[in-house]
This record gives C-alpha cells, sequence and structure tokens, in this order.
C-alpha cells in the first residue's frame, strides 16, 4: 500500500522491501525477475520514494554518470569495483529466480559504464555500504530527502 502511494500507481513484482528511509517507509524494493505477466525485470532495486527519486534525478541531471562512466574507462581499480557490485548484482536476482532472457545483465549500465544512479542507490542502500561502490558515492552527494518527513502519508 505505501509503496503503491510513493509510486502512485500499484507496485509491480515487489519481492520485499530492501531498504527503509530514515522516516520507516519505503524507499527502495526488492523486485522479482520476472514479473507476473511474464515479463523480464532486470531492475532488482526499485527506488520508491518520490523525494528520494527525485533528488537522484537531480545528481542524474549535474553529469554524474558521464564523469563516473569517465572513471570506470581510466581507473582499473573503479572498474573492478564495479564489475564486483555487477556480480553481486546478478548473484542476489538469481537467488530470486534464474531468468535466461537478462541472463548476465544487470542494471544501471554495470559493469561497464552508469546510465541510471536510481540502481546503483538503491542497490548501495539496500546491499550496504560497500557493495556499490559508485551508488555509494552518488547516496552520499544526496540531500536529507528525509528531512521534511514522510513523503506519503500512510497508516502504515
Amino acid at each position: 500500500m505505501t509503496v503503491a502511494c510513493q509510486l502512485g500507481r500499484p507496485a509491480r513484482g515487489v519481492h520485499a522491501v530492501a531498504h527503509r528511509c530514515r522516516c520507516g517507509l519505503p524507499d527502495v524494493v526488492e523486485t522479482e525477475p520476472r514479473l507476473l505477466d511474464g515479463t523480464p525485470f532486470p531492475t532488482l532495486y526499485y527506488v520508491t520514494c518520490p523525494r528520494l527519486a527525485g533528488a537522484i534525478g537531480t545528481l542524474e541531471a549535474s553529469g554524474l554518470m558521464r564523469t563516473m562512466t569517465d572513471r570506470i574507462k581510466a581507473d582499473a581499480a573503479v572498474a573492478a569495483a564495479h564489475a564486483r557490485a555487477h556480480r553481486a548484482y546478478l548473484a542476489r536476482r538469481r537467488q530470486l529466480g534464474e531468468v535466461p532472457e537478462i541472463a548476465g545483465v544487470s542494471a544501471g549500465g554495470m559493469p561497464s559504464r552508469v546510465k541510471c544512479l536510481h540502481v546503483l542507490v538503491g542497490h548501495a542502500l539496500a546491499a550496504g555500504p560497500g557493495a556499490n561502490p559508485l551508488g555509494d558515492e552518488a547516496h552520499d552527494a544526496l540531500p536529507p530527502w528525509w528531512g521534511s518527513g514522510p513523503c506519503v502519508e500512510t497508516d502504515r
């Protein structure tokens, strides 16, 4: 119910709440790798809080994704950390189910580029510090999205 209120539509394929905001509401959900209608869904961690999503969108508009992609290309250590995040993401998704159509495909541009900070931040929040170093960096650059209280009114 809360996630649907956050999204403004029914939630699809939610497996579990993967992370909660400091206000107590979900801000990231873990999704099934295949939706009920049979569609493969590679985005394992999906940001649901509209304030968090908006703050991440502002980071995306700042050019941070391009800077991160350049760092992946130029720095072997950054590339290796991003590749580890990719492998961990795939391993967790496989625990929820095998979907041959998306085997080896993570999300957010991993492992060769950064094309979606929402995925990287969602992964970082859900899996914890160090799981996705670029996601951690993006998270650390965010303002306190929880600062003005819950993003939606709900009876929880």
